[in-house]
């Protein structure tokens, strides 16, 4: 089988049922070329998008929802009491960087399942984000493409309420990050080669941008440029106000990457 992000030829859409918000719904996503297909323009760089924290604030409300759905989910796969489910969650977050990922291994559990039901809320009410982020990623020249932990409908449900789901040429959530047969979500080094492969782009004209360090410092060893979205106080942001070594550019808001796109082409 083919470890890759699925592809659809050019002149057909892939389609997503949203699980997430309104029943029935799907979602239409862009067109996913082959890398030939679509070179970037003149010197504009490729980007890859982080998501959660990066593109709309889960620290708002969504990472408590998601917390307790994925207890939830937990809980109702393996028939485990609350407290259990709480103890797996976290020893399978900080052994692989995520819980399905120790669920799949350990238990059996079908990932596209699990991440069904740990996500299965209704967006909307809880996202957040800075105003005319549409317009703002429409700003920054070169090809965007969403790479996320999440899982794809969920991202796509979020990307689609803030009207930025069009802007993207490709989207990479969890369930695609797989080699051998096994997943290898952010930050695995041989993931994000795999990916610049993929989608036919060169290191040193790739920007990742996101809120995780840990990220970041896997896509400088891997070659990349990086961009850190710095939020005081998330789960993933240093408390220190230095940029680190690895780190080209460091912004507090989405939009001051506009001021900076320059120093990352």
């Amino acid at each position: 089988m083919q470890n890759a992000r699925t592809r659809v030829p050019q002149a057909a859409a892939h389609v997503v049922r949203d699980s997430l918000s309104s029943p029935g719904r799907m979602y239409r996503l862009p067109i996913l070329r082959h890398p030939s297909a679509r070179p970037a323009a003149g010197n504009d760089p490729a980007w890859l998008f982080d998501l959660d924290n990066t593109l709309h604030d889960t620290s708002h409300a969504i990472f408590k929802r998601i917390d307790t759905s994925m207890a939830l989910a937990v809980q109702r796969m393996l028939d485990v009491d609350e407290d259990t489910a709480h103890a797996l969650r976290q020893k399978y977050w900080r052994r692989y960087g995520a819980t399905m990922i120790g669920l799949v291994r350990h238990h059996g559990v079908d990932p596209r399942k699990f991440l069904a039901l740990s996500h299965d809320f209704d967006i909307a009410p809880l996202v957040r984000s800075e105003s005319a982020m549409a317009h703002k990623l429409q700003q920054l020249r070169g090809r965007k493409i969403l790479l996320t932990n999440a899982p794809l409908d969920y991202a796509c449900a979020v990307l689609d309420h803030m009207n930025c789901l069009h802007l993207f040429d490709s989207l990479w959530g969890i369930e695609e990050m797989r080699l051998f047969g096994q997943f290898r979500p952010k930050p695995s080094r041989s993931m994000l080669r795999h990916i610049l492969v993929r989608e036919g782009l060169k290191a040193d004209r790739t920007i990742l941008v996101e809120d995780t360090l840990e990220n970041l410092t896997a896509a400088r060893a891997v070659g990349l440029r990086t961009a850190y979205i710095y939020h005081p106080g998330t789960p993933f942001s240093r408390r220190n106000n230095g940029r680190p070594a690895f780190v080209d550019v460091r912004v507090r808001k989405f939009g001051q990457l506009l001021r900076e796109q320059q120093r990352l082409r």
